[in-house]
């Protein structure tokens, strides 16, 4: 059953409807731009995205609209003056995307956007350009003139980690100051029920270098007497976790995330865990995927098994990828990692440890107007569904920053995705119902912020 919506709220409703078809039509013509800023090769692909974006922008009616850059990837400042005594609101996307990986892997050619079943599939197509699209059609929907002073800021480098964020917010602070801030790029917690994304992990990653010969030598030889590096490098990397895969790495701690229930078959379904495979860690899963430290190991650096020959290698490498929780600072995170890995080497071997990236994870007190009217949009758009105060697994650096920049502002970290996205993979999909709620929401929104 749809829940009541007022008189103005419904003709919100219909009006939406009419401008979708556009809305989706415009989302398909971002998705067709391969504006992949990690690669060098489409630096003006990702130019021709910005200022597509700003022209979708300009058309909508917004009075100001800027491509912008600090030294890094083109993003999108759009301005439309608050009505007096109205609050501010700024509306946050991105138009890079991820790389592809193996074309041949998907469906349908990954930058041409093609309609399956319920779902719209492109790169892009979810993460984030539907995000842009989504602000597009709630300015749309209040035909140009919503209620609020609505700031659009659309970034041209997070999938790259945002290298020039924050001097975009030290330069043009003044014109991004906004009372609430919509980050339209993480997800809800299924089809069907939204949410609020309230916690996020941070990250961290580093090179550990194993060195235990001057040269390789025979393994006939001086195998049994000569320890080789990757051995040594194998049994450094196992001593990061418990035997229950629990992170053993002091100065990590667990947490407790909200009584959400995260049955065994959806954990299967949505990680494609394969049979007999056992999940890490003990508590809960919500706790151990928002609230606690993870660490993998994405990539070696060795000999392959196709050009092995029967010696000792004498250097290896890999690095290593922590998943920092809430509460935890990033930096101290991988000083703890770092010292881990340098004083649990084996049989003397030389260790190097290089630090590489880290974002700083971020917990949101989501109470107060706004999260409130938030969560009321969520419940009408979705049919009464009550939303969920979910965290994040993945890392989205850039938020801490903004709750940094505008510690007064309250800060809502809304999404299009659902646990079937794939973002980041093959076959990327953004549910097209969902998005046409997601769309509603938002709408909503802005008309229930001016109420204060």
């Amino acid at each position: 059953m749809t829940a009541a919506l007022s008189p103005s709220e419904s003709e919100l409703r219909e009006t939406l409807a009419q401008v979708l078809p556009a809305v989706r039509a415009d989302l398909e013509d971002l998705v067709r731009i391969p504006s992949v800023y990690a690669d060098p090769a489409r630096a003006a692909d990702v130019q021709r995205s910005a200022e597509a974006v700003a022209r979708l922008l300009r058309e909508a009616g917004f009075a100001q609209v800027d491509v912008v850059s600090e030294g890094g990837a083109p993003a999108v400042i759009a301005h439309h003056p608050a009505p007096p005594g109205a609050p501010t609101v700024l509306l946050y996307a991105h138009h890079d995307v991820q790389p592809t990986g193996d074309v041949t892997a998907w469906t349908s050619p990954p930058f041409e956007p093609t309609e399956r079943g319920e779902r719209l599939y492109a790169r892009g197509a979810a993460d984030d350009k539907a995000g842009i699209a989504a602000h597009l059609a709630a300015f749309r929907a209040h035909g140009g003139a919503p209620p609020v002073g609505v700031t659009v800021f659309v970034e041209g480098e997070e999938e790259s980690g945002s290298p020039s964020l924050t001097r975009l917010l030290h330069t043009y602070r003044d014109r991004l100051a906004a009372d609430a801030i919509v980050i339209a790029d993480s997800a809800n917690w299924d089809v069907g029920v939204p949410a609020l994304t309230v916690s996020l992990r941070g990250l961290a990653d580093c090179v550990v270098e194993v060195r235990t010969l001057g040269h390789a030598v025979h393994s006939g030889l001086w195998g049994g007497v000569a320890p080789d590096a990757l051995t040594t490098l194998c049994r450094l990397l196992a001593t990061l976790h418990h035997p229950d895969g629990s992170v053993a790495v002091a100065g990590l701690p667990q947490g407790e995330a909200a009584d959400l229930d995260y049955p065994e078959e959806r954990v299967r379904a949505e990680s494609s865990l394969l049979d007999g495979v056992q999940q890490l860690g003990t508590g809960s899963v919500v706790s151990r995927l928002w609230n606690g430290p993870a660490i993998a190991v994405i990539g070696i650096d060795a000999p392959t098994v196709a050009a092995s020959s029967n010696t000792l290698v004498p250097v290896a490498r890999a690095k290593v990828s922590l998943r920092v929780p809430p509460g935890t600072d990033a930096h101290a995170a991988l000083a703890a990692l770092t010292e881990h890995l340098r004083s649990h080497v084996g049989w003397g071997a030389q260790v190097t440890v290089t630090g590489g990236e880290t974002g700083q994870p971020c917990a949101i007190d989501a109470s107060g107007p706004a999260y409130d009217a938030a969560r009321s949009s969520f419940r009408d758009a979705w049919d009464g569904t009550e939303p969920v105060d979910m965290g994040m697994g993945g890392s989205i650096p850039f938020i801490a920053e903004f709750v940094d920049a505008f510690p007064d502002a309250a800060v809502l970290v809304t999404g299009v995705e659902d646990p079937d996205t794939r973002a980041h993979g093959v076959d990327e999909g953004l549910h097209l119902a969902e998005f046409e709620r997601v769309c509603l929401a938002e709408t909503l929104l802005l008309a229930r912020l001016a109420r204060g």
